[in-house]
């Protein structure tokens, strides 16, 4: 069993983290970068079927050298075995479309066709879900989105899956599908160890990985358009059709509370704020 699990850097959007030029740009070198927090979701889909199917994870994303932190970090939750960053000039500004030949580019280089590649919902920073279902298009395989649960029958090749009907909790279908197929994981995702050997083969991997992420570099493996054979005129932004008009950063709300600092030895400071709590602690 061989997974495929896409990741992707995002803007680090707690507050005070995100740089923006004087026209409002989001200014990315300046801004400090995490995974893309819906990808979770995926890496854990993925790492169930480690688990209980066993085989191998690799992990892909599509960026600059600095996302290779980004991969360390999914290699630690999802115990990957092997790392792949498309990387170079030529693909950067790409939007959902360019980035989806890209990545499915580097899906079908890999020595080894995955049985299954996972997806996260969408992404903090484009709000899309594009990516996901365009690169499955690109590679002309059946998917299936909104996944909260799945089982895969090796011995019949196929993957079993239940789904949220355009997102809605309140429904659920069972659908199945042959394999390879492209799995998005729906935020509900929830993995499940019910036997007891999956539970001790989750602790073995966990300690396993604990190494091999410190010594992650040495598992990376990085191709630009040159090793995927991509005409940099359908790739990054010359390769993009989408056009954006203009970005506007969204203003920091002003302070309307003020706040008063209390040290725990105040008795006097103390006892004024329980008194101030006392009301909303009755109901009132």
């Amino acid at each position: 069993m061989h997974t495929v699990v896409l990741t992707k850097g995002v803007p680090d959007f707690r507050e005070g983290q995100v740089s923006f030029d004087e026209d409002g740009h989001l200014e990315r070198g300046k801004t400090p970068t995490v995974m893309n927090p819906n990808d979770k979701h995926a890496l854990r889909a993925a790492f169930q079927t480690k688990v209980r199917n066993g085989g191998n994870v690799s992990l892909m994303s599509m960026g600059p050298p600095g996302y290779q932190e980004v991969l360390q970090e999914g290699m630690r939750d999802v115990y990957a075995d092997d790392l792949y960053l498309l990387s170079d000039r030529e693909m950067g500004a790409a939007d959902t479309w360019a980035t989806a030949m890209t990545v499915a580019t580097g899906i079908e280089k890999l020595d080894e066709e995955p049985d299954l590649v996972f997806a996260g919902f969408k992404t903090a920073d484009g709000e899309t879900g594009h990516t996901g279902p365009q690169t499955c298009w690109c590679l002309d395989w059946p998917m299936i989105t909104h996944v909260i649960s799945l089982d895969i029958d090796e011995d019949e090749q196929v993957v079993r899956a239940k789904r949220l009907v355009d997102g809605d909790i309140s429904e659920i279908e069972t659908v199945e599908a042959p394999m390879p197929c492209f799995i998005v994981a729906d935020p509900e995702f929830q993995p499940t160890y019910r036997r007891a050997e999956h539970r001790l083969k989750h602790k073995d991997l966990r300690e396993e990985t604990q190494e091999r992420a410190e010594d992650y570099e040495d598992l990376v493996t990085v191709w630009d358009h040159e090793d995927l054979n991509l005409d940099p005129d359908y790739i990054g932004l010359d390769g993009s059709p989408t056009i954006v008009a203009g970005v506007d950063p969204i203003p920091k709300a002003p302070s309307e509370r003020e706040a008063t600092h209390v040290e725990a030895d105040d008795d006097a400071a103390m006892e004024q704020v329980l008194d101030e709590l006392t009301p909303y602690a009755a109901g009132d």
